[in-house]
């Protein structure tokens, strides 16, 4: 005769004894907790206090050039169509590509504000806010294919996949509205690397990102289809004792308890993320700040506006991947097309700074600004109208929450080949980035395979000099 599991059935119990009154409520509640599994999406206390409490990564796919964008190099400007000789990744090897020529930017550079920073004609907008950034222009990475760069941007990892920059924040620090996710990207093409950009790994799977699609339906089934929501509840109640049950006998498998956690933050979605997304109680004032019209559903300028009004919601982490709307920054034949790109996002995001000083969050919010890489500033004739890959060397910036403003950090060489001064890598960048969450990138581990493993492997020093 088998013999009973009492914890299996002990909910229904304790239920049936609440109908009773046999039991306390009390008692009732330490019971009914003692069934429920660990709750991965928590609120956790940070190593140490944080300066930031959510962060909007604003990330630009196919390499946005550094010498045409954010770092000026007038000896570039006077050197054009010298020769060079570089055994660079992208032209190794290349028909045609045997002999190299400096090729100036396309655009031009003037200081900005009282900092005095320039910032190309490329960007009119974010220009007018460069007393609020703190531009690294000395960035490097490890790869110039964008599979491979862009997966080492958003894990640390060029080769494998790993968990992504917001998973690991997620895992950190859990969240505080649990009827949102705790990591979302606005992503309305799939990126180069594809869903390994937010996906969780080895991490618990409540942790990876929810993508989400601007337009009509930015969230597929976020309509209820029971008729109440005290229906609903009920549905899930019953659908949740069944799978607690069901991942009792199989406690290993971390797929199963991410599944039935999945269940719940879907239920969350359909009561809070209609309202997140509804935009009609904006002011035409904020409206224009984004270069938003009233009633539109999707653009940069939207994703920017809905990052806002996740942040203010709770959300930790919230990705704004830009692809353009017929092509990426990917400007191997036209540098024009970074002209047309930079035109879709500049308003966008000088209007999402304006608009966190205003609101009151810019002090809680880390923004981030990158691409994968930047882009070569030679080329097999100084006349080619794009330019190639270049990790070598590129700019990144930061701003909002604990960082300095106004300030230009680091420096390539005198014609922005390779970054020289005060180095930024990749690994650096999200030790820092981490570090104003209030994370040390060196204790957020995750035990996987017989190992321990972090966002920044084994390298990585918080760039101090940029934070405040």
């Amino acid at each position: 005769m088998a013999i009973p599991d009492f914890r299996r059935h002990r909910r229904g119990f304790v239920q049936s004894a609440v109908a009773g009154s046999m039991l306390m409520p009390g008692i009732l509640s330490e019971l009914l907790a003692a069934d429920a599994a660990p709750d991965p999406l928590a609120p956790k206390t940070p190593h140490f206090a944080a300066k930031a409490k959510s962060v909007i990564f604003l990330f630009m796919s196919g390499g946005v050039s550094h010498v045409d964008t954010f770092d000026p190099k007038p000896k570039l400007i006077a050197d054009h169509g010298k020769s060079v000789v570089l055994d660079h990744p992208e032209t190794r090897g290349r028909a045609g590509f045997e002999k190299l020529y400096l090729k100036k930017p396309d655009w031009k550079f003037r200081a900005r504000g009282k900092s005095g920073i320039e910032v190309s004609e490329m960007f009119p907008h974010v220009g007018d806010r460069a007393d609020d950034l703190a531009i690294i222009r000395s960035m490097h990475t490890d790869h110039s294919n964008h599979f491979n760069a862009t997966l080492g941007m958003h894990t640390g990892s060029f080769t494998f996949a790993r968990p992504s920059i917001g998973a690991w924040t997620s895992y950190g620090l859990g969240t505080v509205n649990r009827n949102l996710p705790s990591f979302v990207v606005l992503a309305p093409q799939m990126p180069y690397a594809g869903t390994q950009v937010w996906a969780s790994d080895f991490l618990p799977g409540a942790h990876q990102g929810t993508r989400v699609v601007p337009g009509a339906e930015p969230v597929a089934n976020l309509a209820r289809r029971v008729p109440t929501q005290s229906r609903q509840q009920l549905e899930l109640d019953a659908l949740r004792d069944f799978n607690e049950g069901h991942l009792a006998e199989r406690k290993d498998d971390p797929q199963l308890a991410a599944r039935i956690k999945s269940f719940e933050t879907a239920y969350g979605m359909q009561s809070e993320l209609p309202a997140t997304f509804d935009l009609s109680k904006e002011t035409d004032e904020t409206l224009g700040l984004y270069g938003v019209s009233r009633g539109q559903t999707d653009g940069f300028g939207w994703q920017c506006l809905a990052a806002r009004r996740l942040v203010e919601r709770g959300v930790r982490f919230v990705e704004l991947i830009h692809t353009g709307s017929s092509g990426n920054w990917d400007s191997h034949g036209d540098m024009a097309d970074h002209g047309r790109l930079a035109a879709q996002v500049d308003k966008p995001i000088a209007g999402l700074i304006a608009d966190l000083k205003r609101t009151g969050l810019f002090d809680s919010t880390l923004v981030v600004w990158t691409s994968e890489f930047g882009r070569t500033p030679f080329h097999q004739s100084a006349d080619a109208k794009g330019r190639e890959h270049h990790n070598w060397g590129f700019s990144s910036w930061l701003a909002g929450a604990g960082v300095k403003k106004g300030l230009a950090y680091g420096a390539t060489d005198e014609h922005g080949i390779r970054a020289v001064e005060n180095k930024v890598h990749l690994h650096d960048f999200h030790a820092t980035i981490l570090h104003l969450m209030g994370l040390d990138h060196a204790k957020l581990t995750y035990r996987h395979g017989g190992r321990d493993y972090r966002l920044t492997d084994v390298h990585g020093r918080v760039v101090e000099e940029l934070l405040v």
